[in-house]
């Protein structure tokens, strides 16, 4: 069997590490998202309806610093959301000469959904793998990466009925 040479050199590839399990979650949350979500968005565009659902009309600017992204990445996000109808440009009301992202009535309307869907949906099974994680990084990314491959995302949402997303905090679900 060939080892796990990512896993292996610990700290010295964290990065790749890091970048691996995020694309694992990515790809797990997307198939969440078709199975209870009932949407076809693509799983990076959530971020950045949950920041405008938040904060109302953001500048390009704004959305890429709420969301710890390159402009140009928000852009290209931005410009298939505006195709998709969820989000539209406005003029600032403070500066005429820029624009800021908004919800359409259409992305609201999505919004109001994925909260009641998808979003709790996913902090539950984030929360269920990550559940008893303790001890170095290093051993935690172990168990996260296992759980992830032993029981994927769409697993573990199945508590019913899901959270309310307005009470739901950094640390996941309240326990019951």
């Amino acid at each position: 069997m060939t080892e796990d040479v990512v896993r292996a050199l610990g700290y010295a590839t964290l990065g790749s590490r890091l970048k691996r399990i995020g694309e694992k979650l990515q790809a797990q949350t997307q198939d969440l998202a078709a199975e209870v979500g009932g949407s076809g968005l693509p799983v990076p565009h959530n971020p950045v309806l949950a920041a405008l659902d938040r904060d109302g009309p953001l500048s390009i600017g704004e959305l890429a610093k709420a969301l710890g992204q390159s402009q140009p990445g928000v852009t290209r996000m931005i410009k298939q959301m505006k195709a998709d109808g969820l989000v539209e440009a406005r003029p600032s009301p403070g500066d005429r000469r820029v624009s800021t992202i908004a919800l359409t009535e259409a992305g609201e309307r999505l919004v109001a959904h994925l909260k009641t869907t998808l979003w709790p949906a996913t902090v539950v099974a984030v929360a269920d793998i990550c559940e008893g994680l303790e001890g170095d990084l290093l051993d935690q990314l172990d168990r996260l990466e296992d759980a992830l491959s032993e029981r994927p995302l769409s697993t573990r949402h199945t508590r019913q009925p899901l959270p309310d997303w307005g009470n739901l905090t950094r640390g996941g679900p309240p326990r019951t």
